[in-house]
């Protein structure tokens, strides 16, 4: 079950190294053809690519605040997936400073019967000017019971 007292728990700062060969991976890997993505000096990232944060997040003790919301993992899953830029996509060479904080938790009957509870987190990228860069969030939902089910399982 959710635990409502995460919302506005923060992670520690942890640091994103945006490399080439990375760009070029993620790239192939959802097939975006993008010129831009592939070649020049400073290939761009592919707006998803920020995703790839948790890989970065894992290697830094206490930056993903996600474990205080204690979603089930019987009942839960992810909803969606966002991102915001505030100018140019980071490209090649760069390094963002990002920092992860549980926004928001809400809850919404669902239309089935039985209550969703939602939980966002929001992920911002700053450049070495501490400007604003980028913006990820992250939404989860989890059902009053589990999918197909009437009865409580036990998380795994």
């Amino acid at each position: 079950m959710v635990d409502k007292r995460a919302e506005g728990n923060v992670g520690v700062p942890f640091q994103v190294h945006i490399e080439r060969g990375k760009i070029a991976e993620f790239s192939r890997a959802i097939a975006a053809e993008h010129p831009d993505h592939h070649g020049g000096e400073r290939p761009v990232v592919p707006a998803t690519f920020l995703t790839s944060m948790f890989h970065w997040e894992r290697g830094r003790q206490g930056a993903n605040p996600w474990s205080t919301v204690q979603m089930s993992k019987a009942r839960g899953m992810h909803a969606s997936q966002e991102y915001e830029f505030f100018g140019p996509p980071p490209r090649d060479g760069d390094v963002l400073n990002a920092q992860s904080r549980i926004d928001r938790i809400f809850e919404k009957q669902g239309r089935r019967g039985g209550s969703l509870t939602f939980v966002e987190m929001v992920t911002d990228y700053r450049d070495a000017a501490g400007t604003l860069v980028a913006r990820a969030k992250m939404t989860a939902v989890e059902t009053a019971k589990p999918a197909g089910g009437d009865g409580e399982t036990k998380d795994g």
